[in-house]
């Protein structure tokens, strides 16, 4: 039995949860979330907690029992309370501003870098426009859009410059030695 599949996910007052056939659909206070569970599991509420069960023990059924758990805790939390992601942009002349639904960056390149952010993300930046925070409900696409504007200009391991996660440690690297 998988561990993390057999836990209950509690539901926090103001979530509310529909399992039709196998759409499930999570409504909180921030926004709705919608996912088709495969047809190895069920879910079926019980006590204000959710409840996910496996139809088979063979290998593949086992392994989903936990990602469905997962994926699913995670849309009731991101209804809740939502998530954020920071990135933190260093570099002379290395700057984020937010106008609307894009993201403007500049990044060291001969044109400035419009990043254009999907539907159900917000971002902030703060009045240094170095630091980046990103807003959303669904943490697979919170960490899409952080991991796409880090890979505009990921961390130089030399000088270290550009975009990073908040907390991410570069290690850097020794240059070049000088002639004697």
């Amino acid at each position: 039995m998988s561990r993390i599949g057999k836990k209950p996910i509690s539901l926090p007052k103001g979530v509310d949860v529909k399992i039709n056939d196998r759409l499930i659909v999570v409504k909180g206070s921030k926004g709705e979330l919608k996912w088709n569970i495969t047809s190895d599991m069920k879910v079926h509420v019980e006590n204000e907690n959710l409840i996910i069960e496996r139809t088979s023990d063979t290998k593949h059924v086992r392994s989903l029992h936990g990602l469905t758990r997962n994926i699913i805790f995670n849309m009731v939390s991101g209804v809740n309370s939502g998530y954020k992601k920071v990135l933190e942009i260093s570099g002379v002349g290395y700057k984020a501003q937010v106008q609307g639904k894009k993201v403007i960056l500049t990044l060291g390149y001969s044109h400035p870098v419009e990043f254009l952010l999907p539907e159900g993300i917000t971002a902030e930046a703060d009045s240094r426009q170095t630091q980046l925070t990103l807003h959303g409900i669904d943490k697979q696409v919170v960490g899409q859009v952080a991991a796409d504007i880090r890979a505009l200009r990921p961390p130089d391991a030399y000088k270290k410059k550009g975009i990073r996660y908040a907390g991410e440690v570069i290690k850097l690297k020794a240059g070049k030695a000088g002639k004697k």
